[in-house]
């Protein structure tokens, strides 16, 4: 649900940001010659410059991925702090005071005058096809934005989270990052066993008859997840063998991530275990309960919930992260 509840909560709220190991698809090729560098993204787009591309700004969660295979980040739009002062979990490991800000007044807009300013060869974000535009660029601001730097889309929607992370190793690769270095391969090593221990609790939630609920919710309604639409998900259920439940009527309007409820039916499907969407402009668990429907329910009301980190970088440490967290939290409940 990477821009799934974004979507239902800028059309009920105008929530700002609300909106998720094979080989990486055939679409796209690079090419350095004497004639200059070439990528072809996955909209199809052949990307040149004359030369390799250095200054590079990025979507926040897509820079944090392609820095951490190595590729350094000039400047970056979308959430990057918090107002606590804290980095927003979608920037990854980004250094918010090593990176120049280039997000613009509302979502999707960038500070066209910030960004001329870097002097920029590339412009990288996360494409879904489900929506226009680039993630965090709407298009009218996309037309603006190419008249100073190409843009290219990486796909993060369709595709499970390893086929994802190697869309951006794959960049990292043509941007001239050592993705065959030490560091890459703990990292990888780190993902693999840390997909390993949510392995092993599936079998056992499954084994036990457990099942887990994937949730989101704002004022006005509340969101059931849908698995397959988004890579990690889809990954947990698919690979790693989560019991995550699927709702029976997704919402068609905004691609099919979630169905979307009123609070008088936040008990329509059970889950011994609630999975909150933890985005800043989504409604933390003591929120939701608020709700007496919700507050009813099993999980709800014996405090049994874990995060869900849909927004974070695809690359290897920040799902070996993200994994090891969500194996701490499915234990600590399972345990209690």
């Amino acid at each position: 649900m990477r821009h799934s509840i974004r979507a239902a909560a800028l059309a009920a709220v105008s929530l700002a940001a609300i909106g998720t190991l094979s080989a990486c698809g055939s679409s796209q090729s690079e090419q350095q010659t004497g004639t200059g560098w070439s990528y072809t993204d996955d909209r199809g787009i052949a990307v040149t410059r004359p030369e390799r591309p250095q200054q590079i700004v990025a979507q926040v969660s897509a820079g944090a991925a392609l820095q951490d295979f190595g590729v350094k980040i000039a400047g970056t739009f979308g959430p990057l702090v918090r107002d606590d002062g804290s980095v927003e979990p979608e920037a990854g490991g980004l250094d918010p005071k090593q990176v120049a800000d280039v997000t613009g007044a509302g979502y999707g807009e960038i500070n066209l005058e910030r960004l001329t300013s870097l002097q920029p060869d590339l412009l990288v974000s996360g494409k879904y096809a489900e929506y226009p535009g680039l993630w965090h660029l709407v298009e009218d601001q996309e037309q603006k934005v190419k008249e100073i730097v190409p843009t290219l889309g990486v796909q993060q929607s369709g595709i499970a989270l390893p086929e994802a992370i190697g869309k951006y190793e794959q960049l990292a690769r043509a941007l001239g990052a050592d993705v065959e270095s030490p560091k890459v391969k703990v990292d990888e090593q780190a993902f693999n066993a840390a997909a390993d221990r949510l392995r092993a609790l599936g079998a056992r939630m499954k084994a036990e008859g457990k099942s887990i609920l994937a949730i989101g919710g704002t004022k006005e309604e509340f969101f059931v997840v849908v698995p397959a639409r988004n890579p990690d998900l889809d990954y947990y259920v698919k690979e790693l063998g989560l019991p995550i439940t699927t709702p029976n009527n997704p919402d068609p309007a905004s691609g099919g991530y979630y169905e979307r409820l009123s609070w008088e039916k936040a008990n329509a499907y059970p889950g011994d275990i609630m999975l909150w969407d933890a985005r800043s402009a989504s409604m933390t668990p003591d929120q939701m309960k608020q709700n007496p429907v919700f507050a009813a329910t099993p999980a709800a009301a014996a405090g049994r919930f874990a995060e869900w980190d849909a927004v974070a970088p695809m690359s290897y440490p920040s799902y070996a992260k993200i994994m090891n967290k969500l194996a701490d939290q499915l234990e600590s409940k399972l345990n209690g």
